[in-house]
């Protein structure tokens, strides 16, 4: 009886413990998370299977299983980084080129595999994986000895044993069998000379090395002990690489034009497409191909054996543009369920990195794998409704005087009151396209648009609260800069101009010639707008952005191009580039530049002012880091109060810009440097140099503050350095800042702490007057985001508790900063390869919002200092009312008997 009353508290306290977690209504209420695989590498659809899926491995690392009906997610394993985590194959039992081959493991055995990964050169993983569940069950590993050359090696996979090429370039092939399951080499490495192969013109097709030599191609077949060297003559000389055709051995695609190596493997001439698959339908191997021609994704297959059309096959549907190019990757069919011939499923990749699934004639669903690599974000406020809109263009309106204005009030009710009638009566105009999708500015201006730039170029528009995608743009041929720069999304014009439309610009480079690239759209509706796409005829070197037009209110974007000449977009603002400070940095060389830009006689000119070389005597450092302040930033106080009542001001320079450099050294093995330069006169104002220390860096760049993380290889641990820059008791100039007239040299706090995990990103929260406590979001490996407020990272936190210490508030100095748990404001929505966190103020100036990215994408909110200026949901509205009523009651009955009570007074 006491075991068991001792096993019924050990359960008790069990479920005590599991229940600290958020409440169950708080769950996914302010945020929202999306699940991304990333862009499609390989793929087998298997519709015949007893639990249809499709099994995909792609480029970011994951290997997922997905859902056939909808897309969605059925299981997701997300491997290691590259290069480790690169997979180089993916063999799934009952899909190798030959027929025969399965996995199967022998009886008692545990080594079969459902699917079979190989990723990385050095060491390269081997893993079996249950399909059904997505469960690791064996590996095994192998580390070559020449790791240089072994990124270049390729697997195949044939008869349940794995080949390993490893090529030496314009010499031989060096090849080495293994059993799949084991691991155990099943004999010495062969070496077969091949002084053709090059990188540029070969590839792997199942069995068969392929080459392309000016009008030919050299195959050897790796796996056959003959060895024999195979020519094919082609007619002309390929454009462009040659392309493995997958389910084919010894099938390659030049031009367009499936050829075959393989004396075995016969293939239809005449075949010219973009992109091929190979499937199964009525027990024949079939060929299938797809072509985008105006819009119009064609779909074709012909038999293998006979090269006769398969006509059920056949079918031609509408493919949206912003899906990009297709390309055909797999296909399966299926027995219908009325046994009415068979239903198939074309798997696509596209140039935007999108996943589609087309069936029957349309596309069945698709998967938007662009938001697994966001490269820039900006949340846009929502227009007003129509009535608030006409009532702020009112308040707008020029006073004049007080009867003007009275008849202005007038009418606009009365407009407003003939609007409510119509639409009472049901003859009011209906609602536009954003009223209808709910796309409409709230009270506290938490509803947002959330505009998201991806790698590949397409541009999302997605409800911040809800999720929902409204739109999607692509852009083709369009990439990010040199000096490793992406692309950039800019705000030129918000929606607080009623009645005019926002207005974004994405800045890029055109992939074929190098020039710069403008596109301007609503980012409301997704629409093209003020000119859509511009081709500039000049390479981009810096940007910034102007202050606001009275003509239209846009603010101009000023680009400096490659040879310093000047430009403004749009022309009309180019007046307010006189006296703009621009500076560009040179990553490699760690050189830094500042210009001064006038404007004179309708034309703009730069001059350069200043040079700073930060790569050392020897130009050795490299710039591995710039953070500037945000320029939306609002610094609330100026100043720190003291114990002794006296107060720190803040040394608030709007043109400082910090750099970090980094190093090899000879004796520390890393050097990381940093620069705080003022980016106006070019000075530098305070350097600080690392020793045996290097990335991964993130930083975060704040009103006086800065804050960065590194990793320290003689503790080998993250620490994060924060600094904090004060003018001293005395202001210089409390109302102007100008670099040119600087105070003295600020005086410098600075502090280093120890965090328990590898940091990924950093972003300071921001609100709309900068009155709520400033925190800082770590964003760790493990994909959680933790909220620190800045009083555990102020570098001022003393060595010992004191008397001054205390009056400021300042906590005790510990160098192990905690992260607790409730801090994490993603809770368990794990965010997979977090890279970058970015924040906005919302109506609310007691509320952040929040967007994380990475492979998963979690947008949410955040109230630094509490939600002060808002009441709380459980708020007793009834009580209060009844409060009121009641002390309003006895106010007047009190008030009743005092005057009753005085009139008697009176009479006596």
């Amino acid at each position: 009886m006491q075991e068991k009353w001792l096993l019924a508290g050990l359960s008790v306290a069990l479920l005590m413990s599991t229940c600290s977690a958020l409440y169950e209504d708080q769950i996914k209420k302010f945020d929202w998370r999306g699940v991304n695989v990333g862009a499609l590498k390989q793929s087998r659809v298997d519709l015949n299977h007893f639990q249809p899926r499709i099994l995909v491995s792609t480029h970011e690392g994951v290997v997922a299983s997905l859902c056939v009906k909808t897309g969605e997610l059925v299981w997701r394993q997300v491997l290691e980084q590259k290069p480790r985590g690169d997979i180089k194959l993916l063999q799934v039992s009952g899909f190798s080129d030959d027929s025969s081959d399965t996995a199967a493991a022998p009886m008692g055995s545990n080594m079969g595999f459902d699917m079979l990964t190989v990723q990385g050169h050095a060491p390269a993983l081997v893993r079996g994986w249950n399909t059904n569940m997505g469960a690791l069950e064996w590996e095994w590993s192998i580390m070559p000895m020449n790791t240089e050359r072994a990124q270049d090696a390729m697997w195949i996979y044939s008869k349940s044993v794995l080949y390993h090429v490893l090529p030496a370039w314009r010499s031989h092939l060096e090849v080495t069998a293994y059993f799949a399951s084991s691991g155990h080499s099943t004999g010495s490495t062969s070496k077969v000379i091949a002084p053709w192969i090059t990188p540029e013109g070969c590839t792997l097709s199942g069995t068969f090395y392929v080459c392309t030599e000016g009008k030919q191609l050299i195959s050897l077949d790796l796996v056959s002990k003959s060895g024999q060297v195979i020519r094919t003559s082609l007619e002309t000389e390929p454009k462009e690489k040659t392309q493995a055709l997958t389910g084919l051995n010894g099938v390659v695609i030049v031009d367009g034009k499936p050829i075959s190596v393989n004396k075995e493997q016969s293939i239809c001439g005449g075949l010219q497409s973009s992109s091929y698959a190979v499937g199964s339908f009525n027990y024949r191997k079939i060929l299938a191909n797809a072509d985008l021609s105006s819009g119009i994704l064609k779909i074709n297959a012909l038999y293998l054996d006979n090269c006769a059309p398969a006509a059920e096959l056949e079918q031609s549907l509408l493919f949206p543009e912003h899906f990009g190019t297709p390309s055909l990757n797999n296909f399966d069919c299926k027995q219908k369920r009325n046994g009415e011939g068979k239903n198939c499923l074309f798997l696509f990749s596209t140039t935007s990195e999108s996943i589609v699934a087309v069936q029957q004639g349309r596309v069945r669903w698709s998967r938007e794998e662009a938001l697994a690599n966001v490269i820039d974000s900006q949340f846009v406020d929502l227009p007003l409704a129509d009535t608030e809109g006409t009532l702020e263009n009112e308040m707008k309106g020029k006073a004049g005087d007080i009867a003007s204005a009275f008849l202005r009030r007038i009418t606009t009710q009365a407009v407003q009151i003939r609007s409510l009638f119509l639409h009472v009566i049901g003859l009011g105009p209906p609602p536009t396209d954003t009223q209808r999708a709910g796309l409409v500015r709230d009270s506290f201006g938490l509803h947002k648009m959330l505009v998201l730039l991806t790698r590949s170029g397409k541009i999302f528009g997605i409800d911040n609260v809800s999720g929902k995608h409204h739109w999607q743009l692509y852009l083709s041929n369009v990439v990010g800069f040199a000096n490793d720069e992406q692309m950039r999304l800019i705000v030129q014009r918000s929606a607080k101009h009623f009645p005019l439309q926002p207005l974004c610009t994405i800045l890029g480079k055109n992939a074929v010639n190098g020039k710069g690239v403008l596109y301007r759209f609503n980012p409301i509706t997704g629409q093209v707008a003020e000119g859509g796409l511009v081709q500039l005829d000049y390479n981009i070197k810096q940007l910034s952005l102007l202050e606001e037009t009275e003509k239209d209110f846009v603010k101009g974007i000023l680009l400096l191009d490659a040879s310093n000449k000047v430009h403004v977009y749009p022309k009309h603002a180019t007046p307010l580039a006189d006296g703009m400070y621009l500076y560009t940095a040179d990553v490699k060389s760690a050189e830094v530049a500042g210009y001064f830009i006038k404007y004179a006689g309708g034309q703009l000119s730069s001059t350069h002012i200043w040079n700073a070389r930060l790569g050392g005597h020897n130009s050795e450092q490299q710039i591995i880091g710039v953070a500037g302040k945000n320029p939306i930033e609002h610094v609330h106080s100026q100043g720190r109060v003291l114990g002794d009542r006296s107060v720190l001001y803040k040394y608030i320079n709007p043109n400082l810009v910090a750099f970090v450099t980094q190093a090899p050294d000879s004796t520390h093995k890393s050097v990381l440097n940093l620069y705080l330069v003022d980016v106006v006169s070019g000075s530098v104002v305070f350097t600080m140099t690392h020793r045996k220390v290097r990335a991964p860096l993130s930083i975060v760049h704040s009103e006086n503050w800065l804050a960065y993380s590194y990793f320290n290889e003689k503790l080998r641990r993250t620490e994060i350095t924060t600094i904090e820059l004060y003018e001293g008791k005395t202001q210089a100039n409390s109302s102007v800042w100008s670099s040119l007239q600087a105070p003295p040299m600020p005086l410098v706090e600075r502090q280093s702490y120890i965090l328990p995990t590898i940091v990924e990103a950093l972003r300071e929260t921001i609100t709309e007057r900068g009155i709520t406590n400033k925190h800082v979001l770590i964003g760790t490996a493990s994909g959680s985001i933790v909220e620190m407020p800045w009083h555990l990272l102020d570098p001022r936190r003393p060595i010992a508790s004191t008397t001054q210490g205390r009056e400021e508030g300042a906590i005790p100095y510990i160098p192990e900063l905690p992260l607790p748990t409730e801090s994490h404001i993603n809770y368990n929505q794990t965010v997979a390869r977090l890279r970058n966190i970015y924040t906005a103020p919302s109506g609310l100036e007691s509320t952040c919002l929040v967007v994380a990215t990475g492979l998963d994408l979690f947008v949410t909110r955040v109230a630094p200092s509490k939600t002060f200026d808002l009441l709380k949901e459980d708020f007793d509205y009834i009580l209060i009312s009844i409060v009121l009523v009641a002390l309003t009651s006895g106010s007047l009955i009190v008030k009743h008997l005092a005057s009753r009570k005085l009139l008697k007074q009176a009479w006596k």
